[in-house]
């Protein structure tokens, strides 16, 4: 199973460090890098330090931001959605023929199939396609929830920063 975050919020992480949260036609992207690294005060961070520094931001984010939107579902939501992101082909064939008969022509599937330039009948397209849209659905405040703990975990480290970076505090 990939990440809880890249299943749960159809976000994902590709080679560059990009964290790219679909947004039906267009993206709201953010980028775990020095940019990142430089908006929260820790451009000074060693080298060495840099990329598992950013791994545990995405891997805090990931955790955060499944328990904030698996509050208040009920059991059933969960058990659905967890078949989703496990891929069970016939659940999701299922969900998808009732909450989505036509998703090829979905903009929202259209523009994943775009970006992750898998073939349309991708078994691996499909179920992230499903798991976005069953969030769409059933939690449709799920990017504003990802917002908010990004802003929520950037204000921590900000705080932090010199602790993290070593320095003597006063």
């Amino acid at each position: 199973m990939n990440s809880l975050l890249e299943n749960l919020l159809g976000v994902h992480l590709n080679k560059l460090g990009f964290i790219n949260i679909r947004d039906g036609g267009s993206d709201i992207m953010f980028q775990l890098d020095e940019k990142f690294l430089n908006e929260i005060g820790l451009n000074e961070l060693p080298e060495d330090q840099k990329k598992p520094f950013l791994q545990h931001i995405y891997d805090e984010l990931e955790l955060r931001v499944g328990t904030k939107l698996s509050d208040g579902m009920s059991d059933g939501q969960l058990v659905e959605f967890e078949s989703i992101i496990d891929r069970k082909d016939k659940i999701i064939a299922i969900w998808l023929e009732k909450y989505a008969p036509n998703y090829h022509n979905d903009a929202g599937f259209i523009q994943l199939q775009k970006t992750t330039g898998l073939d349309v009948n991708d078994p691996t397209l499909r179920a992230e396609y499903a798991a976005t849209k069953w969030l769409e659905i059933n939690r449709p405040d799920y990017r504003d929830v990802v917002a908010k703990v990004l802003g929520d975990l950037k204000k921590e480290v900000i705080a932090g920063r010199d602790v993290i970076l070593g320095k003597p505090t006063v």
